[in-house]
């Protein structure tokens, strides 16, 4: 074993089903688990010496990981890469730590500007990655500054500016890691913010299939349209393959319905995106991110 992670937490038998939400998925080879800035560099380093892809994980709220597995090195950030830390207006959240919980963290706080964040299901790096939104809130809003891994091993600071974030896209790329974030709240009223988070997850609740392991939206909203919409007009709310389905609660997400594997998911995908562009001309882009 190269000494470069020798000192890292390690597996090499885990199930990526139990790393994702969507819970499918076959093993990874390898799975590492940093503590610091320093081991997550170590973990790259490795992987580019030994010629190994890798990805960087965080809850798994945002992926489908192949029914094959996964030929390469998982570098997970959820369990050990955590931590909130409040100063003043701002909030500082580590990569790993679940946005929820910085929502929580920043009502407890008297802070305002995070309820739109307190359902999402994901992480800080991955909300960041891909400037996670919801009800018409996104990260853009809220993002002072984000330190990363850059594609050169080192430390860098980007501004909410140099982040260009964008409709579920930032700069941040397959070789960046972000390290945390920087939030910037304004103080609110405690009866206020506990209203509108209410009032947020109570909309989930009815309107989202929660009770279905799935990755959230599974198409990009294409431009003038809603997904949800154009799947469900295409005749295809509660259309299944295998074990996935359409959802008859919200068609925007595809949920595993019955011991679904990967591959129903992705059958199901292709479908309902060919008949999607069959009546609507209207390309459907995956919002989840398919490892392979």
């Amino acid at each position: 074993m190269s000494k470069l992670i020798e000192n890292i937490q390690k597996s090499d038998s885990e199930i990526l089903a139990d790393y994702c939400t969507f819970r499918v998925g076959g093993k990874a080879k390898l799975m590492l688990w940093p503590k610091n800035t320093e081991e997550i560099v170590d973990a790259i380093s490795y992987c580019e010496n030994e010629g190994m892809k890798y990805i960087v994980l965080g809850n798994g709220s945002n992926v489908l990981f192949l029914d094959e597995g996964f030929d390469g090195v998982v570098i997970e950030l959820h369990r050990n890469i955590t931590g909130i830390e409040i100063n003043g207006e701002n909030i500082y959240v580590a990569a790993g730590e679940f946005l929820s919980s910085a929502a929580n963290k920043a009502k407890e706080n008297e802070l305002t500007g995070m309820e739109f964040a307190a359902g999402i299901p994901g992480t800080l790096g991955g909300a960041i990655v891909m400037n996670a939104g919801a009800y018409g809130g996104e990260m853009k809003d809220i993002v002072e500054y984000v330190d990363v891994i850059d594609p050169d091993k080192k430390l860098h600071r980007y501004s909410c500016e140099e982040m260009q974030f964008g409709y579920r896209k930032s700069i941040i790329s397959d070789k960046h890691i972000v390290i945390g974030a920087m939030l910037k709240l304004k103080k609110g009223n405690l009866t206020d913010i506990c209203d509108r988070m209410k009032e947020l997850q109570d909309a989930r609740r009815s309107k989202q299939p929660l009770e279905y392991p799935s990755a959230g939206s599974t198409f990009k909203r294409p431009e003038g349209h809603f997904a949800g919409k154009l799947i469900e007009d295409s005749g295809l709310k509660g259309y299944r393959v295998g074990g996935a389905m359409v959802s008859e609660k919200h068609c925007g997400f595809v949920i595993n319905y019955d011991h679904c594997t990967a591959s129903d998911i992705i059958r199901l995908m292709q479908d309902v995106q060919k008949i999607v562009k069959e009546k609507y001309d209207v390309t459907l882009e995956p919002e989840v991110r398919i490892i392979k």
